[in-house]
């Protein structure tokens, strides 16, 4: 009897052992599946986590149009205002626009090429340049001047009055500048020796002209 019990137990043992293998073993394969299919990708593979909440509670950048430059807030009132009436109107493309304008004219005047100046300046102000090549010429003297470099462009006021579209502009400039007399001496200046010249000019245009170009219709000194 007690020979019977022994077997009876060592059978039992042997069944629970052989179960509990069975069973440990699932559930130890069970396990990874449902651990892996909440880790997700990869890190490698993981797009940066972006939650809703997070993109609703930023405050919205304010996104500066290409042609607004950084300036007074009553110049970029003015700026704005001008490209709400002319949409092919750019503010740096017109930085860029009057820079080389100021090279073109300052050397059509002081070659006295009036055509060129007739250009691209208003009345008066081409008057005003017409007038100061006569008395050059009169005097006998040339001017041999260099625009050795622009230092820098800056605007100033800006704005639509009347249909016509204005824009003033601050420009530092480095000029070796040179006067001649008659017979080509040097009578005033030097090529070796830059002088730094500040302008201030005004540049307009009929927002409703076909004509894309600018005029020059007002010049100042800073």
């Amino acid at each position: 009897m007690t020979v019977e019990i022994v077997i009876l137990a060592m059978i039992a043992a042997f069944l629970g052992l052989r179960l509990y293998s069975v069973l440990g073993r699932r559930a130890e394969h069970e396990e990874e599946p449902v651990q892996s299919r909440y880790q997700g990708p990869t890190p490698s593979r993981m797009p940066a986590p972006v939650a809703v909440d997070d993109r609703k509670q930023q405050p919205a950048v304010p996104v500066r149009p290409r042609d607004m430059p950084l300036v007074q807030p009553a110049v970029e009132r003015g700026l704005a205002e001008i490209a709400q009436v002319d949409r092919r109107f750019d503010a740096y493309a017109f930085l860029e626009g009057a820079k080389a304008a100021y090279r073109v004219i300052l050397e059509a005047f002081w070659k006295g090429d009036r055509a060129e100046l007739r250009a691209l300046c208003d009345q008066d102000v081409y008057d005003g340049f017409s007038a100061a090549i006569d008395a050059r010429e009169q005097a006998g003297e040339t001017l041999d001047n260099r625009l050795i470099r622009i230092e820098d462009c800056a605007f100033v006021s800006a704005g639509v009055q009347n249909g016509i579209a204005r824009i003033t502009l601050r420009l530092r400039a480095d000029i070796a500048a040179v006067t001649r007399d008659a017979s080509g001496h040097v009578v005033a200046g030097s090529l070796d020796d830059a002088i730094e010249a500040v302008d201030v000019w005004t540049f307009s245009r009929a927002v409703n002209s076909p004509d894309p170009d600018w005029l020059l219709d007002e010049t100042d000194e800073g």
